[in-house]
């Protein structure tokens, strides 16, 4: 009677529910999978599991991991499971012995419906569809890999050509005993797809040719999921549109294919004097064959197999047609800063955007007015405007109207700019001096980053090439060159290295009439950080101004230690010198702060400046280049 009272003692004491622990034994990531899935793990700490229900869940949990461990690829293990009541807690013990995994040994890979060549159609590469199968022969059997496989064949398929693929079979056949999965794989290509003719839905405001100019795609080219995406991309560039929609209009297609099989079945019908179908051999008196198990759904057999034409669809939201922005701000190289800005999408068929800024140092008012894109993909505009800039004692004042063409892609942009600028230049103690120049500025910028907004690898690269050759409207002839470039390498898990640098050069008889925005300065955010914007000259009485020759660089790492927070430890040097011998580098160094916005880096930094012996603080947004 006494281990009769202590049983029942102790469900007692479990009945309000049992508190116990879980020990898994298994390789790999197979304790993961069998802590995140089992049910005995799942039910801990539920009040409702007694003793008893706890033994039943032990019970239960090799069947439950061999089904679990099998997605995994084994489909022979050996597992024990045992529960230890002889502590406070209960401990509940699985051991896994996964055994050999199951391989695949062959694929049956068929394509079906696929466009002969011979018919007309354009040769479609199997080969090259089989050898991106991900799950090859020899891989591990893994379900999730399965899956994975047979979705991104089917994806392959879907993205050019034949957007209507489908998976007609697929099995798996697994022995576990040899160890063996053999694969089997049908898909359907559906019929194949060309694109048509460019429908446009939501435009009001705006001229077609804002959308036309940009559609590349062609009557008759072929299906592409990759030409629709790169379409709506370069639409929702422009600035035009809130929202914009590019995809192929099946709900054409279809409707056209139902109209189809409904004036199939009007033309078959019966008319209204004919009370029976006509015998079989009235049939084939007529001269036409029975075929066996042909369908008798008055629907005529395909003809000769040809592509199908999809329409491209375009559905827009226009963005309003004037745009008014007020902004204030502070930057540390020009002092408090305050904006207006307006922005009017259709001015005699083109954008105008006018600007008006105040900073305590540069004052700017500019308006441009641009083109919609042409087919050939060139951005035309044509602009003008006031400039004053008061930096460290040279006061410039220009006016300047240009002319621009820019091409190519974020990856690889391309301008040239012919520019007229007149220029007044104050500097205390010397006489003012005028200069005026027609300079032809061709500008390469090359990017290939892992991520045009926050870039953690990858590389930046400018470069630039002036010219005022003419006598006309241009006090000094001059050439100059000018490049700048930033890499970024990742170190470690956590750590980002990046440097920078840039050189610059004007070449012309006399320094004097070259205007003052041709010359080079350093220092500041964006160059040597521990100096004044633009700190790093030509000395000229009072005043630093711009010389001949530049050239700057610079090494920072980033630790990132809690993204998106990180600190960073950089090095600069630069200078910028009438003479290429008298550049002699100046140098700054120091510590900041570091955080990924949504908007871009915010960066904070300390640096000191070696040559001027001060601490300078340093703050700028966003990643430009």
């Amino acid at each position: 009677m006494l281990s009769v009272y202590v049983v029942l003692g102790a469900q007692a004491a479990y009945a309000q529910g049992i508190n116990y622990t879980v020990r898994i034994d298994a390789p790999g990531k197979l304790d993961d999978l069998l802590e995140d899935n089992l049910d005995l793990l799942r039910w801990r700490g539920n009040p409702r599991v007694d003793l008893e229900q706890l033994q039943r869940l032990v019970k239960a949990a090799p069947e439950e991991a061999k089904t679990l461990i099998a997605t995994e690829g084994y489909y022979s293990p050996r597992i024990t499971a045992g529960l230890d009541t002889s502590g406070a807690t209960p401990v509940a013990r699985i051991v896994v012995d996964p055994g050999q995994p199951v391989l695949v040994s062959d694929l049956d890979l068929v394509l079906q419906g696929f466009v002969p060549f011979e018919q007309g159609g354009a040769p479609y590469d199997a080969a090259a569809l089989r050898n991106r199968w991900s799950l090859p022969v020899g891989a591990r059997f893994r379900q999730a890999d399965w899956e994975a496989a047979k979705r991104d064949l089917l994806r392959e398929v879907m993205q050019s050509r034949f957007p209507r693929a489908q998976l007609v079979e697929t099995s798996a056949t697994v022995d576990p005993d040899a160890y063996k999965a053999s694969l089997r794989v049908v898909i359907d290509s559906g019929p194949e797809m060309r694109f048509g003719e460019l429908r446009i839905r939501g435009l009001k405001r705006y001229p077609r040719e804002v959308i036309t100019n940009l559609n590349k795609i062609k009557p008759g080219d072929m299906y592409s999921e990759a030409a629709l995406q790169a379409l709506q991309s370069r639409l929702q560039e422009t600035g035009y549109f809130a929202s914009v929609e590019v995809s192929a209009d099946m709900r054409a297609v279809l409707n056209a294919e139902i109209k189809e099989l409904k004036d199939d079945d009007d033309a078959t019908a019966p008319s209204s004097n004919e009370n029976a179908p006509a015998p079989a051999g009235q049939a084939a008196a007529a001269g036409q064959d029975s075929v066996p198990g042909q369908a008798t759904t008055g629907v005529k057999p395909p003809s000769a197999p040809g592509p199908t034409v999809l329409p491209v669809l375009v559905r827009v939201t226009e963005n309003k047609q004037k745009n008014l922005e007020v902004g204030l701000g502070f930057s540390t190289n020009t002092g408090g800063r305050a904006s207006l800005g307006y922005d009017d999408l259709s001015v005699f068929g083109k954008r105008m955007k006018s600007d008006l800024v105040y900073e305590q140092k540069h004052q700017l008012a500019r308006a441009d007015f641009y083109w919609p894109t042409k087919p050939n993909g060139y951005n035309d505009s044509i602009g003008g405007g006031f400039e004053r800039l008061d930096v460290r004692g040279e006061i410039t004042t220009t006016a300047s109207v240009a002319a621009r063409r820019a091409w190519g892609t974020p990856e690889l942009e391309r301008s040239i700019t012919l520019e007229a600028l007149a220029e007044q230049r104050k500097v205390e103690g010397i006489d003012n001096a005028y200069s005026k120049s027609i300079p032809l500025t061709y500008s390469v910028t090359r990017r290939k980053l892992d991520n045009l907004l926050q870039p953690t690898r990858g590389y930046a690269l400018n470069w630039q090439l002036g010219i005022a050759p003419l006598p006309l409207f241009t006090d000094e002839k001059f050439i100059r060159g000018y490049t700048r470039g930033v890499y970024y390498k990742p170190v470690g898990t956590s750590g980002t290295l990046i440097l920078k640098g840039e050189a610059g050069a004007v070449v012309s008889k006399d320094k004097v009439g070259v205007p003052s925005t041709f010359l080079f300065r350093a220092g500041g955010d964006q160059s040597v950080r521990g100096y004044g914007y633009q700190q790093l000259g030509v000395r000229e009485g009072d005043a630093i101004v711009g010389g001949r020759y530049l050239l700057t660089g610079g090494a920072e790492y980033q630790y990132w230690f809690r993204p998106p927070w990180g600190v960073a430890f950089f090095v600069d040097a630069g200078n910028a010198a009438d003479k290429f011998k008298e550049l002699k580098p100046e140098y700054g160094y120091g510590v900041g702060a570091r955080w990924r916005s949504p908007v871009g880096p915010i960066n904070v930094d300390v640096a000191y400046g070696q040559a001027v012996r001060k601490v300078r603080l340093h703050f700028s947004l966003g990643f430009t280049f």
